[in-house]
C-alpha cells in the first residue's frame, strides 16, 4: 500500500513539471545601407589662418607744428587724398615767403652779375679791356648760379613742410583711432597718430606642412598649383564666407621652427552695410582668425561612401562590410581628401560594395543583419551625420 502511494505521488509531480521550450533565435537587426558608388567630390582640405590687410599705413607727424583739425570720424572709412589733420600753417607759410624773396633776391644779383660778364668781354676786345676783369665778372657770375640754385633748394624744402601741415590718407581704407586731439603740438617723434587699414580685397594666410603643401602640388600639378584651387573662409561662428578666393602666394622659405610653409590667398572683402558717413560692416577684419578650406575648382570621380559610414580606432578607419550572405565584415579603408559629408576612398574597398550606415551601432564582425536601403540616401545620411 506504501509502494503504491509513493508511486503515485511520483507520478503526480512528474505530470505537474511543465516541459521546458526551445529557445527562439533573435531576428538579425535591421541596418541601413549604401554600395560605395564612384560619384563627383569637390575634395577640400582645411587649414587654420589669419586675414592679413594687404596695405596697413601708420600716420605720422612729419614736421612740429600745433593740431588745427582733426577731420575724420574715428572707425570710418576714407579714401586716397582725404586730409585727415590740418596742422597751424602760418609759420610754415612765412618761411615759404621768405626763401621765395630769397630766391628772387638771388636771380635779381645773378642778371646784374651777366650783364656785368657781358660788358667785360666786350671790352676786352678794346684797349680799355683786361682779362682779370672778365675772370672777376665771371667768377662772381657762377657763384650766384650756384647760390640761386641753394635758394631754390630751401624754397622747396620749405614748400615740402608747409605741405606736410596737410597730412592725408595714402590709402583707401579703414581709419582707426586718433592719438592726437586739436591744439596739441605734434613732432617727428609723436609716434602713430592714427592707423589705416586696407579693406578690401583681404589676405588670408595660413601656414601649411611641408608634407601636405608636397600632397596638394602633386595632387594639382596637372592643372597649376594655383589656379586649380579655390580658397574659401569658414567665420568664427561657423558660416562659409560668401566670397571665394584663390591662391596667390607660397613663400620661400620654410619655418625650422615648425616645418611649414606659409602660403597666402586673395579673396573679396565688400561691404555688407554703409550708412553713407563713411562707416561700413566687412565680414572680414584685419587679423582676425578663420579656417581656410581649399578645394579643387572642379569636382573629380571618386569611390565615396557617406561619412556615417567610417569608423576609427587605433588600427585607423574601417567600414562595415556585407559579403553576399548578408554577414558584417571588419573591413579596413584608406581615406583621402574628403568632405564634411562625403568620405574619399583610396583603397579598402571596391565599386558597388555594400557597407553599413544606419543602425551601425547595434553590429559587430560576424553578424548576420537584415539590410535595407538607408532612409535618407547617402548624400543626406552623411550630412546627418556631419551636423
Amino acid at each position: 500500500m506504501r509502494v503504491a502511494l509513493v508511486g503515485m505521488t511520483l507520478g503526480a509531480i512528474l505530470c505537474a513539471s511543465p516541459v521546458p521550450a526551445q529557445t527562439a533565435s533573435p531576428p538579425p537587426p535591421a541596418v541601413g545601407v549604401v554600395k560605395a558608388a564612384r560619384q563627383p567630390v569637390t575634395e577640400s582640405t582645411e587649414f587654420v589662418g589669419r586675414v592679413q590687410a594687404i596695405s596697413r599705413v601708420d600716420l605720422v607727424a612729419r614736421v612740429t607744428a600745433f593740431v588745427e583739425a582733426v577731420n575724420f570720424t574715428e572707425g570710418a572709412e576714407v579714401k586716397k587724398g582725404d586730409i585727415l589733420y590740418q596742422l597751424e600753417r602760418g609759420p610754415f607759410e612765412a618761411d615759404v615767403a621768405a626763401k621765395r624773396a630769397a630766391v628772387d633776391q638771388m636771380q635779381a644779383q645773378l642778371q646784374n652779375a651777366e650783364a656785368t660778364l657781358k660788358r667785360a668781354q666786350t671790352l676786352l676786345n678794346g684797349p680799355a679791356g683786361q682779362q682779370s676783369n672778365v675772370d672777376s665778372a665771371l667768377a662772381n657770375e657762377r657763384s650766384l648760379v650756384a647760390q640761386l640754385q641753394a635758394a631754390k633748394a630751401t624754397l622747396a624744402q620749405s614748400e615740402i613742410n608747409l605741405g606736410y601741415t596737410k597730412i592725408t590718407a595714402p590709402i583707401d581704407g579703414k581709419i582707426g583711432r586718433t592719438s592726437v586731439t586739436p591744439g596739441n603740438v605734434v613732432t617727428p617723434q609723436s609716434g602713430v597718430l592714427a592707423t589705416i587699414v586696407g579693406q578690401d580685397p583681404m589676405y588670408v594666410a595660413f601656414p601649411v606642412s611641408v608634407r601636405t603643401v608636397i600632397e596638394l602640388r602633386q595632387h594639382y600639378v596637372s592643372a597649376g598649383v594655383f589656379h586649380s584651387v579655390k580658397l574659401r573662409i569658414r567665420l568664427p561662428d561657423g558660416r562659409i564666407y560668401g566670397e571665394t578666393g584663390e591662391l596667390s602666394f607660397m613663400d620661400n622659405t620654410v619655418s625650422t621652427a615648425t616645418d611649414t610653409i606659409m602660403l597666402r590667398g586673395t579673396v573679396a572683402n565688400p561691404p555688407l552695410l554703409s550708412d553713407g558717413n563713411g562707416k561700413s560692416l566687412r565680414e572680414l577684419t584685419d587679423s582676425e582668425f578663420i579656417a581656410v578650406l581649399l578645394e579643387g575648382a572642379e569636382p573629380v570621380e571618386v569611390l565615396g561612401i557617406p561619412r556615417a559610414a567610417v569608423l576609427s580606432d587605433q588600427q585607423g578607419d574601417y567600414v562595415y562590410a556585407l559579403d553576399d550572405g548578408n554577414k558584417v565584415k571588419r573591413q579596413p579603408v584608406k581615406l583621402g581628401k574628403s568632405t564634411p559629408t562625403t568620405a574619399i576612398v583610396l583603397s579598402g574597398l571596391e565599386d558597388g560594395q555594400t557597407v553599413v550606415v544606419e543602425g551601425i551601432q547595434r553590429v559587430r564582425p560576424g553578424m548576420l543583419v537584415a539590410p535595407a536601403p538607408a532612409a535618407q540616401g547617402p548624400t543626406q545620411a552623411a550630412n546627418s551625420s556631419a551636423k
